[in-house]
Formats: structure tokens, sequence, C-alpha cells
């Protein structure tokens, strides 16, 4: 079951270095606006998209596995049909990084793999107001 309680997703938000698959470099779009809130509230944001040298000023990276270091939180901005790769992505590395699909991205079996995998996963929920409501 994916993480809804608000005690758990405050647990979750006090995690500090976020890799943003699909992040993007276009202002405006959700995938821009959203790491760029979270960057301004403080957190380590890693930008992931193949197209891109860059985004806010910090090296953008080809894909999870190329990203140096742990990794808190994967924040997912791709489409649902992605989700099972950037999962399994999400797998292979060897931190416990939360799995966080932003709204209207969703994927049940995926899910249902990365808890049987003891990962904790949050799905079809942005990150933006859920920080702003909690912690804001």
């Amino acid at each position: 079951m994916p993480v809804t309680a608000d005690d758990q997703l405050r647990e979750i938000l006090t995690l500090d270095r976020v890799a943003v698959v699909g992040c993007s470099t276009s202002p405006g779009k959700d995938a821009h606006e959203i790491p760029k809130y979270l960057l301004e509230q403080g957190y380590d944001v890693v930008p992931v998209n193949p197209f891109a040298d860059e985004i806010f000023g910090r090296e953008a990276y080809d894909s999870l596995a190329d990203v140096p270091g742990e990794i808190d939180i994967v924040d997912v901005f791709r489409p649902s049909e992605e989700v099972a790769d950037i999962v399994d992505a999400a797998l292979d590395r060897d931190e416990d990084a939360v799995i966080w699909l932003q709204l209207g991205i969703h994927d049940d079996e995926a899910v249902a793999r990365a808890e049987a995998a003891g990962r904790r996963v949050v799905q079809d929920r942005c990150m933006k107001p859920t920080h702003s409501r909690l912690l804001g």
C-alpha cells in the first residue's frame, strides 16, 4: 500500500537528496517548477534528464544509475508507462530510496514490486503541495 498517512509523508519530506527523473529545463512545466520549489526549500535536487547537461545550475544525469552518491527520494515526472523501468533502476541502487510518483503517475505492479523489496512508495501525489501543507 503506498504511503498516504501524514506522519509518514512528513517523515519522508525531512529527507534531503531528491533525484528528479524527468526534470525539465522548461520554466512553467510542473517537472521544472516543482523541483525548483524543492531546491528553494533547501532540498539537494539532482536532475535526471538525458537531454540536458544542467538544470538550475546543477549537473543533469542521463539516468538514475549515473547519479553519484546516495539518493533519499526518487521523484518521478515521467509517464506511467515508464514507471516500471524507473522502479527497477531505483531497486538496482544500493540505497533505500523512497520512490515518489508525482500526481497522475501510477503503476500498481511496479509499486507492489518496490514495496515487496522493502521500499516506501508515494503514488499519484505532488511533493510541492504535500510539502507546503505538512512542513510549509
